[in-house]
């Protein structure tokens, strides 16, 4: 879970309470749910230290162990309940189908996690039921069983809708997480989607994750070849039940996956062997899941079009100084890759460094308004023409302006030329009041500019530009930028 911004429906402020007697296993739920967003967790040795803890403070949600001396997570339970009817808990026994898991349920236990379990299927339950308890509290107060299945469904079509619209990253890993949540949501064993090559009239398992993954791809996906046929024809999801078909049951599920109307795959989920089939509400959840996850790759397909084409447009504006002043695109490519290596040593998110990637490859964009009598002139420039070369990251701002795909990457640029101490322009910004990125694209820039031949001075060797680049550390330039481009010209890094 990627924090499934958490922030929607206040999870940072939740309260909970974590109780297990081995504290290996507290800690990894700590730092799992803490990792997630949830700042506010308690932690229990037993039931009767837990239950002091309950008394001293209302909490949202109550994690405890089945099995621990003292009082055990069923008495924890029942005492729970006699205090607040209301507040959810999971309990983690190695023994979720035993009579002691239906007494709790009956107790009001909202769910298990068996022993061991996996990370994704604790933040899983914890987001639903969280979830659950914040509509609880704002619901009617008559809170009957149609009342609960309501709440149940809402809670879960909150989480697909949030962990859709959060997906991120390359094709390859959206379709991951869909396969994920698609397990988790219904409780399947295996899930697949599939590309469709309709010329060749074949289907590919891009994605095959579960209990039958092995045989999925040579036997499963062959045989249901009729099923998956009939999904693409209608565009419509089916579920098929079957206590004799050895590839159906007990229960699949097939939805297809679709872009401006046209079927490009399907999503193939099927229950867990020996277990009940997949519900009316299991189905829905799908559909419901699949048609999100559609128009998100829609959108996404549609933003990386617009988003190239902008792209190029801007890209064109830069060759065009470059027909003028051929450094400039040159310069440009060579700072790009420069910030790059700066940004990644800095840690840099993916988000950051390709925001990084196009403000340094358009940070002399605004050169394009600069006159050629400024611009290529082979002596130093006057005190005149330098304010005029000053106003390029203004002017590269304000062609980025009208664009707000690039709100971001406008502000780097237009900052690219501040100094540490103050001294620069166009805003006179210092310290860490400059964008981060426009730090990293400071250092990049100045080196590359002091490295290559212009028309009025020679190149200077990288040796003697690196210590022109400590000289001006926290007063030109961010120390700490600084210290982290050197090694990289380090004998043998460069």
């Amino acid at each position: 879970m990627n924090t499934l911004d958490v922030q929607k429906y206040g999870a940072t402020e939740k309260k909970i309470l974590i109780v297990d007697d081995y504290e290996s296993e507290r800690l990894l739920m700590v730092d799992t749910l803490t990792r997630a967003g949830y700042m506010q967790i308690t932690q229990a040795e037993n039931g009767f230290e837990a239950i002091g803890r309950f008394q001293g403070g209302g909490y949202d949600l109550v994690i405890s162990d089945v099995m621990m001396p003292g009082m055990g997570g069923l008495e924890l339970l029942k005492r729970i309940r006699k205090i607040d009817p209301i507040t959810p808990v999971i309990l983690i026994t190695a023994h979720p189908e035993t009579e002691v898991a239906v007494s709790a349920i009956k107790t009001g236990a909202v769910d298990f996690l068996p022993k061991p379990f996996k990370i994704e299927d604790l933040l899983f339950k914890v987001n639903i039921y969280l979830r659950e308890r914040k509509i609880l509290e704002e619901g009617p107060a008559d809170r009957n069983i149609d009342f609960q299945e309501k709440l149940s469904e809402l809670s879960r079509q909150s989480y697909i809708y949030d962990s859709i619209e959060n997906s991120a990253g390359h094709n390859e890993e959206i379709f991951q997480k869909i396969v994920d949540l698609s397990l988790r949501v219904v409780d399947g064993s295996s899930c697949a989607i599939l590309l469709v090559d309709r010329e060749e009239g074949q289907f590919y398992p891009q994605i095959v994750k579960g209990e039958d993954e092995g045989v999925y791809r040579s036997v499963v996906i062959p045989q249901l070849r009729n099923l998956y046929e009939d999904v693409l024809t209608s565009g419509e999801a089916v579920m098929v039940h079957s206590d004799r078909h050895p590839l159906i049951s007990p229960s699949v599920i097939c939805a297809p996956l679709m872009i401006r109307n046209m079927n490009f795959g399907i999503l193939v989920v099927r229950k867990k062997m020996n277990g009940s089939v997949f519900s009316d509400k299991d189905f829905h959840y799908i559909v419901s899941l699949t048609k999100r996850a559609s128009l998100n790759l829609e959108n996404k397909v549609l933003y990386e079009s617009l988003y190239s084409s902008v792209v190029d447009t801007l890209k064109s504006l830069v060759a065009s100084v470059q027909v003028r002043d051929h450094y400039t695109e040159e310069h440009s490519t060579r700072v790009m890759t420069l910030a790059l290596r700066i940004g990644e040593k800095a840690g840099c998110s993916e988000e950051e460094l390709e925001c990084l990637k196009i403000s340094a490859m358009l940070h002399d964009v605004g050169k394009i308004a600069i006159p050629d009598s400024i611009l290529l002139k082979p002596d130093r420039l006057t005190f005149e023409e330098f304010t005029v070369i000053k106003t390029h990251p203004l002017i590269g701002e304000n062609i980025l302006k009208p664009i707000s795909l690039f709100d971001r990457e406008r502000k780097i640029i237009q900052h690219h030329h501040e100094r540490w101490d103050g001294k620069g322009y166009p805003g006179g910004l210092s310290g860490k009041d400059i964008p981060f990125l426009s730090r990293i694209l400071a250092v990049a820039d100045s080196f590359d500019a002091m490295t290559n031949n212009r028309p009025y001075r020679n190149a200077l060797s990288p040796e003697i530009a690196l210590e022109e680049l400590k000289k001006n550390r926290y007063t030109q330039f961010d120390g700490d930028v600084v210290d982290l481009f050197l090694p990289l010209f380090e004998k043998g890094n460069s």
